[in-house]
């Protein structure tokens, strides 16, 4: 039932030039101190699996949402964080085609995480508008996206409920308890709210209600989810700094990104976790990626994270990993069981290719598949480590949410940056907030259309 770390392949001969095992030993204490302080100041995040109140307002507001209106879809509007953990889940635990066949009793699951007008519009007119239940996240409700994701789709559903008093039945807005945009909107309007958490950034936020109440929406085995992560939060705060595989996973992570690998390789071998590594991306990128340490130096750190998916990926990407520039370091996400097992029929035919599938089942394959690039990886010189899930099921996924997570952490205090804040994205979401003629940023919209206009344009067309 443990989440297992094999660290192997991140350590190079003793008379290499990479990281070796003596280097990893040499750094500890420091990281022992990182590790220590992160305990000491436990994020709000982190206590989320023991809070039982969360699981509970999302299962009485799902029973309440199946009680009010007919319900065959389930659509969150979420971008970032408010996004990314719903539609990991969706994809590892719920059926693999759920959004045209979900279990019985279940609404078809989808996640709008963009204002695509191509995507969006064709979504709306595909799906049951008056069969349709929205949840809408956002913590501070200031998000440009799902503030218009969320004026269109309500106009929509209203249009086809005939009424604001029924439009209302089918939102669900799950934002801050206290202030915000969507929060003053739910108290003046009526919309039933789901709370995210105080201290709960979005990209931390998929064991709060952000990803619980898609999770019991679509049937899925929430409480499993919460007692994985609770699981791995014990066993890492009964470690010692020697035992702690996340603090580990950070360290050494670390340490290859000062030695030049600042491209970081998620490489999930099974296709439903394929959507995990879009969620680690998140995680590690914009928690680890800033311009200014603690202290106030200008650092401009931070590795770049890369989705792979095995097999796949072996026939786009690791041409590039075993040949191209050693500065890659690769997490393999391995499943030890899967869920089903199909065994390739005999062959109708003599050939040579046919021959090594006799007998043998597919995830042989995969397994075969994935030890082979790993293998192939490390004689090319090439840093990995393999993090094994026992199997594909809401305890050891939400095992592996919480590992990613401390992980994260650890690797920001090392680093000595605060992992927490996000002023690159802020600067972004204010410069759309300026172009879109938002009161109050008058001065930042004329110095950004002067800054465009007064640049050479560089136009070639074919």
């Amino acid at each position: 039932m443990a989440l297992h770390l094999d660290l192997t392949g991140l350590f190079s001969p003793s008379d290499g030039e990479g990281l070796t095992r003596e280097a990893f030993l040499q750094a500890l204490p420091a990281a022992e101190q990182a590790r220590a302080d992160h305990w000491a100041a436990k994020p709000a995040w982190q206590e989320l699996p023991g809070q039982h109140r969360h699981l509970e307002n999302c299962q009485a507001r799902a029973r309440q949402v199946r009680e009010s209106h007919p319900l065959e879809a389930f659509a969150v509007l979420g971008i970032g964080g408010s996004g990314l953990g719903a539609s990991a889940l969706l994809h590892a635990l719920s059926p693999v085609y759920q959004e045209w066949r979900p279990q019985k009793g279940d609404p078809k699951c989808f996640v709008l995480d963009s204002v695509d007008p191509d995507w969006l519009g064709e979504w709306l007119e595909s799906v049951p508008l008056d069969k349709l239940h929205v949840n809408v996240v956002s913590k501070s409700g200031g998000t440009i996206e799902t503030s218009a994701q969320f004026l269109l789709v309500y106009d929509a559903v209203r249009k086809a409920v005939g009424s604001d008093e029924e439009a209302r039945k089918r939102f669900t807005l799950t934002t801050d308890n206290k202030a915000g945009h969507f929060r003053k909107l739910a108290d003046e309007v009526g919309f039933e709210t789901l709370e995210v958490p105080d201290g709960v950034g979005g990209r931390f936020s998929v064991l709060s209600p952000v990803g619980l109440f898609p999770a019991v929406m679509a049937g899925m085995d929430a409480q499993s989810l919460l007692e994985g992560a609770a699981r791995v939060d014990a066993n890492l705060a009964q470690a010692s700094a020697e035992e702690d595989p996340a603090l580990a996973y950070a360290l050494a992570h670390v340490l290859w990104t000062r030695r030049g690998h600042n491209v970081h390789v998620h490489f999930p071998y099974s296709h439903r976790l394929r959507l995990l590594a879009d969620w680690y991306q998140q995680l590690w990128a914009e928690s680890l990626g800033k311009r200014l340490a603690k202290d106030g130096s200008v650092v401009h750190t931070g590795a770049t994270p890369v989705k792979a998916v095995g097999p796949t990926d072996q026939h786009s990407q690791v041409q590039l990993y075993v040949e191209g520039p050693n500065d890659k370091v690769f997490t393999m996400l391995k499943l030890r069981r899967f869920g089903r097992r199909l065994e390739v029929p005999p062959p109708f035919a003599e050939s040579a290719a046919f021959q090594p599938l006799l007998g043998r089942t597919l995830d042989e394959l995969m397994e075969a598949e994935r030890q082979g690039t790993e293998v192939a990886l490390q004689q090319a010189g090439r840093p990995l480590c393999v993090l094994e899930l026992c199997q594909l099921d809401a305890f050891h996924v939400g095992q592996y949410f919480m590992f990613m997570e401390v992980a994260t952490a650890y690797a920001g205090g090392l680093m000595g940056i605060d992992p927490y804040d996000q002023p690159g994205v802020e600067a972004g979401k204010k410069a759309a907030l300026a172009l879109m003629n938002c009161p109050g940023f008058e001065n930042l919209a004329g110095k950004i259309r002067e800054q465009l206009q007064s640049q050479s344009r560089i136009t070639l067309s074919c």
